[in-house]
């Protein structure tokens, strides 16, 4: 599939930015079956100093630094990318159980991929192991079970379990509270799945990007109704990194696009920097319109 990605944000200060320094997120990345045909930033006000690099995970970033006074920033992000379906999950063509995984990934080895994605398998900041995220996952990770199998089981489990409610958290809230509460959002549902795996010994990463949203039949696609979502990964030998998504009870096909991925979301947030000035408050307007080319 190819789609056309234009992700918007706008800041509204009450008072007067004179400067502000951010780093940008906002161009999909290149995956296995993701290719990026062209991506680009449109800034107002215009940025004084840009610059683009890749970081330790290979996520597309851009610094810009607007040296001008300015009551509102509007940054625009506009992508072609092609994205074909990963190849089947079959579960019986991967047995393993997940203990062994544990033990191939904290092992000895010569294995780079293995040896790379032990960082995914720590604590980071969004993602605390608790005894509550531990006893969580303990029903799906039974002595024996497949990796794969038990992955499936908890995103299924936590879809069922947990309210999809965007007014309950925010960035920083606790996964305890969203586990004694039973809601959240994307961000959380991946934070948790990542949580009782990290606790177990396995890697697991946060992936960030959009989502193709089908409207109803018989209505018309509304401009900007998509938003960012998340989902998470976790690393098979020999396989790779195969990912699941708890919001939707799936696993992301050709309609998932990913832009980043990391530990948490402190890895992959969209848009992120300091600024001086702009007062005790601000607004932020977000649009993400994903149209299929």
């Amino acid at each position: 599939m190819r789609y056309q990605i234009t992700h918007t944000t706008r800041y509204t200060y009450d008072v007067p930015v004179s400067t502000c320094h951010n780093i940008g997120r906002l161009r999909p990345r290149p995956t296995p079956q993701q290719t990026c045909n062209n991506s680009h930033l449109i800034i107002d006000p215009p940025p004084a100093v840009c610059h683009e690099w890749q970081d330790i995970y290979g996520n597309n970033l851009d610094f810009f630094s607007i040296q001008q006074a300015h009551s509102a920033l509007t940054v625009t992000a506009r992508s072609e990318v092609d994205v074909s379906p990963p190849g089947a999950l079959l579960h019986g063509a991967f047995p393993m159980p997940w203990e062994q995984v544990r033990d191939y990934l904290q092992g000895d080895s010569a294995d780079v991929q293995a040896l790379a994605a032990r960082q995914f398998a720590l604590e980071s900041e969004f993602v605390e192991f608790s005894g509550a995220a531990g006893d969580y996952g303990a029903e799906c990770f039974v002595e024996g079970r497949a990796l794969l199998s038990a992955v499936e089981d908890l995103m299924r489990r936590i879809h069922r379990d947990f309210t999809y409610d965007p007014d309950f958290s925010e960035i920083a809230t606790p996964l305890e509270e969203v586990l004694a509460h039973r809601k959240g959002v994307c961000q959380d549902f991946a934070h948790l799945a990542i949580a009782c795996l990290r606790m177990r010994g396995l890697a697991a990463r946060y992936v960030s990007g959009y989502l193709e949203t089908i409207p109803p039949q018989g209505q018309e696609r509304l401009t900007g109704c998509d938003a960012s979502h998340a989902w998470f990964s976790v690393y098979v030998p020999y396989q790779g990194w195969v990912d699941f998504d708890p919001t939707n009870d799936q696993l992301p096909a050709d309609r998932h696009i990913t832009a980043a991925w990391g530990r948490d979301y402190a890895d992959t947030a969209p848009l992120k920097g300091v600024l001086f000035g702009g007062g005790s408050q601000h607004e932020l307007e977000v649009a993400v319109d994903v149209l299929r080319i």
